[in-house]
């Protein structure tokens, strides 16, 4: 698949509209886990900042979903907490720093809910392992 076509699949795998994602929260984190694997040294991601990262996606059992190191895309690239991405990312992004590799574990509620998405079946819990590479403009 031409890369273009790729990162356009993985993107609109990722986007999380309003009300996609099944039940909504009912606390600010709604069971959602960061753990941070390497504190980065730059600038810190915060709502409205356009980041890029890298990332491997799996499903809680371990199975890998997508990996932009595995395909040689580009890193993705989105305005954080604004809706382009599900629910879970614009929440367990906020406060990386440029250079950090974070561990985020996304309930269902904030990522797809009950509605399949590709590989990962309806009601999964989601790992993402992110590296920020750049904030726009900082």
């Amino acid at each position: 698949m031409p890369l273009i076509k790729r990162s356009l699949a993985v993107l609109s795998l990722l986007v999380g509209l309003a009300g996609c994602g099944g039940d909504s929260p009912t606390s600010p984190n709604a069971g959602l886990v960061t753990e941070d694997l390497v504190i980065g040294t730059g600038a810190t991601a915060v709502a409205g900042d356009v980041i890029s990262a890298y990332y491997i996606g799996s499903l809680a059992n371990g199975t890998k979903f997508y990996s932009s190191y595995d395909t040689g895309d580009p890193p993705i690239t989105f305005q954080l907490g604004v809706g382009q991405v599900i629910q879970g990312w614009d929440m367990g992004i906020v406060g990386m720093k440029v250079g950090g590799k974070r561990r985020l574990t996304i309930p269902p509620a904030l990522a797809y809910g009950n509605q399949a998405k590709g590989p990962i079946p309806a009601n999964s819990t989601l790992k993402f392992d992110i590296e920020l590479v750049s904030i726009q403009g900082k």
